[in-house]
């Protein structure tokens, strides 16, 4: 992240107004248009889909120490996506 001059980019009479609450300190100022986790590289839904893909096999049969094995995650892991109540709406 790129420094910015405040007096750079603010007009006088907002900058008055922040220096009468931070005068010389450091602030960051968050973006408003934040989007969520995984949502721009697509890693969320390959999350949700491999999620779905452990439900169904764990419905089908295929008992927890085995998906483990298969998806490299802990017993408490397998456990957390087989009860979520979002993946089970789902499926």
């Amino acid at each position: 992240m790129k420094y910015v001059n405040a007096k750079d980019v603010l007009p006088p009479e907002l900058l008055s107004q922040v220096q009468k609450y931070t005068s010389g300190a450091l602030i960051y100022i968050p973006k408003t248009n934040k989007i969520g986790w995984g949502q721009s590289n697509g890693a969320r839904a390959e999350v949700l889909n491999r999620n779905q893909q452990i439900v169904a096999k764990y419905h089908s049969g295929a008992p927890v120490y085995e998906l483990m094995d298969m998806y490299c995650l802990s017993e408490a892991s397998i456990r957390k996506i087989i009860y979520s109540k979002v993946l089970l709406e789902a499926t």
